[in-house]
């Protein structure tokens, strides 16, 4: 139950701050472009990759799990999850399986596009 909690608390931080970011950025860039969500993506990807490493290579035993939870699942996983995928692309790509890795990039961003269209022409058939 711990778990749940710490995972709900850090996506509540994560999500307000994605919040905060896409407003910035629809202030001082305008919305002709998705700049916010790019922003998100690339700095939690960034944000994961620093943490990811420092938890294996840096840290140690000195960090709990729940703290790992609450940082990465949880604020990160608030903030954005791209930073999730990218991070387990990255290590099927590490681990040598390069054509695994290639097919979840592939799959998850033709499949999450193709979700989206499905979705909306389902919600437009409905109003029509």
């Amino acid at each position: 139950m711990q778990a749940y909690l710490l995972v709900f608390l850090g996506a509540g931080i994560g999500g307000a701050v994605r919040h905060g970011v896409n407003v910035g950025c629809a202030r001082y860039c305008g919305t002709a472009f998705p700049y916010g969500t790019l922003t998100v993506n690339v700095v939690g990807s960034f944000i994961m990759g620093v943490l990811a490493g420092w938890l294996a290579f840096k840290a140690g035993e000195g960090w709990s799990q729940p703290l790992r939870l609450f940082l990465t699942t949880g604020i990160l996983g608030g903030f954005t999850t791209f930073s999730a995928f990218s991070l387990d692309a990255v290590l099927l790509w590490e681990r040598g399986d390069l054509g695994l890795a290639l097919g979840y990039v592939a799959g998850s961003v033709v499949l999450s596009v193709a979700g989206l269209v499905a979705g909306l022409a389902l919600m437009r058939s409905i109003a029509a």
